[in-house]
């Protein structure tokens, strides 16, 4: 391997610690909140701004920061993003009333709207037709490590640290990938200065703000929440008039949009970005069950529920080298629909749990849904990134991850609304008094907790079975999601991923170029 070849790569490698930083820091904070609320005396609704802070300001800066990183260099973005994750992160830590927290995460979510758009962007930059998905499988597969030893390492800190540690976790890992990127990333930029189209930056963001809050709102208080629908209305009217404003700048002489809408017209990037979204549904549900299995159902702490969660990783990793094989001969179209059929295979077995159901087939359908993510994630996203210019790859990735993350913060409150009806439409709570039943419908953790203090093991055993009939429908909706994404990807999918279009005049000789500054 030659040295800009090995450059490259271990450019990769800073890549992926960037995007591992971010996963970290969500997965670890829903650990937290109890510990929040009680020290720094967080009410429900302040603990609910310490999570969602985070999401707005990051729904609403992605298309922006994407552009950005196209007109003043990928590298000198992604450097100063993370100093100010960074610093964010400090601040989290050594917060000292929520409203401190709250603003410290809202710069969190600031720094992580750049990092995870522009760690995407300089991949077709870098990296040939048949080494992208290779490099997508890594950046992919660091965002995956973060689920499982986000909780493992944060429930280890809470054990023996106080709560700021699980913040301060980001700030080696951070100057880590600082150290990294500034030596090992080339710069990149668009070789043309792209437009800053201001009105398009204040219509997107929020357009997606507005959404992203709307089904939030809806996920924590139904969806028939007069508020809740009146935010995802608004963002969807505002979203509605973004894209007619660009299609306007588009026609004018010299109109530079924020976003090329001429994109969906590419089977590869319109199919590519929405079967990566569905994996990502898919992905969220598990993420939202399984753990809250592991800790109601078995009795585990957070620690042991990450631990449980490994298989995932080892079924990712199994179906990416695989993934990566296939492709080449089979070609995109097939590898995605083979992943999406792993996927409702796995969902499928989850979805038949019972309280009797033992550890061991709960590992197996992790794992074997983890390769269906390894074999359709990565493809689908190889997919869409081969249908953007090097010139305009930050916008474009940024696109593809704000659909992907308004995605999923919409499936995580659908699939958070068909487990909780499906919970609360087994419970038996005859004899409890108002307000305890009310505890126990609003949290089956609470629910196991006020069994045990009244020594009820009736009740403990009503609320297992409840949560477990919930989230049997969950995972019978996103089974049926996969079986979806499978017969789309045979039916709309291109074969081939294809190369990457060079408009403008950049050729593949670009890559050396970047690589040899």
């Amino acid at each position: 391997m030659s040295a800009p070849d090995r450059r490259r790569w271990w450019a990769l490698a800073a890549l992926a610690l960037s995007v591992l930083v971010v996963g970290l820091d969500l997965t670890v904070l829903n650990l937290a909140l109890p510990t929040l609320a009680t020290d720094l005396h967080a009410s429900t609704t302040q603990l609910q701004w310490i999570v969602d802070a985070y999401s707005l300001v990051l729904a609403a800066l992605l298309l922006p920061a994407g552009l950005l990183g196209d007109r003043f260099g990928r590298k000198r973005l992604l450097l100063g993003a993370l100093a100010l994750f960074g610093a964010a992160s400090l601040a989290c830590a050594y917060a000292s009333s929520p409203t401190g927290l709250i603003a410290a995460r809202a710069v969190l979510g600031v720094g992580a709207a750049v990092i995870i758009p522009l760690s995407l962007s300089v991949l077709p930059v870098l990296f040939s037709e048949e080494e992208r998905q290779r490099a997508i499988t890594i950046t992919v597969g660091a965002t995956f490590v973060a689920f499982p030893i986000g909780p493992i390492l944060g429930g280890w800190l809470l054990t023996h640290y106080w709560w700021g540690s699980v913040f301060l976790i980001n700030v080696p890992v951070i100057v880590l990938a600082l150290l990294a990127v500034a030596v090992l990333m080339p710069e990149s930029r668009s070789l043309r200065t792209p437009g800053l189209d201001p009105v398009g930056i204040l219509a997107s963001g929020l357009g997606l703000a507005a959404l992203t809050y709307g089904a939030i709102d809806a996920g924590q208080h139904g969806w028939g929440n007069a508020r809740a629908l009146t935010a995802m209305l608004a963002g969807v009217l505002v979203l509605a008039a973004f894209v007619g404003w660009e299609r306007w700048v588009s026609r004018r002489p010299g109109g530079q949009p924020l976003v090329d809408l001429s994109l969906f017209g590419s089977r590869r990037f319109t199919w590519g970005t929405a079967l990566a979204t569905l994996v990502s549904f898919a992905l969220f549900g598990l993420l939202f069950a399984v753990p809250q299995y592991y800790q109601v159902v078995r009795g585990t702490d957070a620690m042991g529920a990450g631990l449980r969660l490994l298989p995932l990783i080892g079924g990712l990793m199994v179906g990416a080298a695989a993934a990566d094989r296939l492709a080449r001969r089979a070609g995109a179209k097939v590898t995605v629909a083979l992943g999406f059929a792993l996927m409702a295979a796995g969902l499928g077995i989850g979805a038949t749990s019972s309280l009797q159901t033992g550890e061991g087939v709960t590992l197996g359908w992790v794992a074997l849904l983890g390769a269906g993510f390894g074999f359709a994630m990565p493809t689908a996203m190889d997919a869409a990134l081969s249908a953007l210019s090097k010139e305009h790859s930050g916008v474009g990735s940024a696109l593809i991850m704000a659909i992907r993350q308004v995605g999923a913060t919409i499936g995580v409150a659908v699939l958070g609304s068909v487990l909780l009806a499906g919970y609360h439409a087994r419970l038996d709570l005859t004899g409890l008094p108002e307000q305890a039943a009310d505890a126990v419908r609003d949290s089956a953790a609470a629910g196991v907790v006020l069994a045990h203090q009244l020594g009820s093991a009736a009740l403990a055993d009503s609320v297992r079975a409840a949560f477990v009939h919930g989230m049997d429908l969950l995972l019978w909706t996103c089974g049926g999601l996969a079986a979806a994404g499978a017969v789309l990807a045979l039916a709309f999918l291109p074969r081939r991923a294809g190369a990457v279009p060079a408009p403008g005049g950049v050729s593949e000789s670009t890559v050396e170029e970047y690589v040899a500054r």
